[in-house]
Parts: structure tokens; sequence; C-alpha cells
């Protein structure tokens, strides 16, 4: 609730009357309008009028000036480079940390059968989403799961294959871009 002090300019809510406070008792407000009248009103019956030193913005200012700002932030909307735009939509981290919580108990064998049947599910995945470009995060370690990538990328005809952005990715990733429209 607002609360009003002796001097304070205010305004009724319901009727078109302004007056100056000149006294509070509890939750009733004494006023003398602008004709010079007292008044007791409810404080939740009257608001404050603002002095000189505030500004009063109407809601159809406000709304120009925000319809304004939108615009300059349309403008500022950066379009893509080129070389952004073909950057790599989904990226598939293949070390054996990220797809299990434990290797307690699993041979190398099982490892590279879950990283191989885990690469494969994400590029049909991409495949039947029509995500061009998938980057396969695979490491550089002896190479054994790069090569058995190879040879599973080498078994689709719509699938090219080569190494992902040395900047980016260093030696460990193989980037897969998928033909949408395979003849």
């Amino acid at each position: 609730m607002m609360r009003f002090e002796p001097g304070d300019r205010v305004e009724t809510l319901d009727d078109v009357l302004t007056g100056r406070v000149t006294a509070v008792e509890g939750d009733q407000v004494t006023i003398e309008t602008e004709s010079g009248f007292p008044m007791v009103l409810p404080a939740s019956a009257l608001i404050k009028i603002p002095g000189k030193d505030v500004i009063r913005v109407s809601n159809h200012e406000a709304a120009m000036v925000k319809r304004v700002k939108e615009e300059i932030q349309d403008k500022k909307k950066i379009t893509p480079k080129a070389k952004d735009r073909n950057a790599p939509k989904m990226e598939v981290d293949l070390h054996i940390h990220q797809l299990v919580p434990s290797t307690k108990g699993m041979s190398n064998y099982d490892m590279l059968n879950l990283q191989l049947e885990t690469a494969k599910r994400q590029l049909e995945f991409a495949m039947r989403k029509r995500i061009q470009k998938v980057v396969f995060i695979h490491g550089k370690g002896a190479g054994v799961l790069e090569e058995e990538l190879k040879y599973l990328f080498g078994r689709y005809d719509n699938v090219k294959h080569y190494d992902a952005d040395y900047r980016k990715y260093g030696l460990g990733a193989t980037e897969v871009y998928i033909f949408q429209n395979p003849k």
C-alpha cells in the first residue's frame, strides 16, 4: 500500500479530484482539494502525483520507444559468415568416458563396439533428421577407432568423410558430410 505524507500531491482513482494531503491517520487520508474543500478518503483510493522532478510518460510514448529499440535490435542482427553457416550442426563425442559412467568390467572390444554402435546410431539419426554435417570426435590414441569409423562411413553411399577442422578439433576428429538427395 502506498504511504502518504502531508504535502504530497494526490489524485483519486475513481473520481477526477486532485489535492494536497493535509493529515494521515491510519488508513484514512485527509486532503484539501484544489477548490479548497477538505475530504477524508481511504489510502487505497488515492495515488501520488509525481512532482516536477519526475517525468511522466504515457503508454503510447513508451510503446513508441520500445518499437524504435526493437527496430534497432533487428538491424544489429548479424548474418553469419559463410564459414559459420557451413559449420557442423552436430558433434558426437565418442570418448568412452562420455558414453558410460564407468568402464569397469569392459574389455577393449566391448568399448570399441559401444563406440561404433553409438557412431552408427548418431549417423542414422542425422540422416533421418536431414542434418548435413556431423563431427565424430574420437581422439588420437592408437587409431583403431578412427579406422573402424572410416570403414563404417565407407559402407554408406550418401556419405563423404574427411578430417575435421584441425584448428577446432586437432587430429582426433572426423567430419561426415551427408548428401541429402542420393542418386
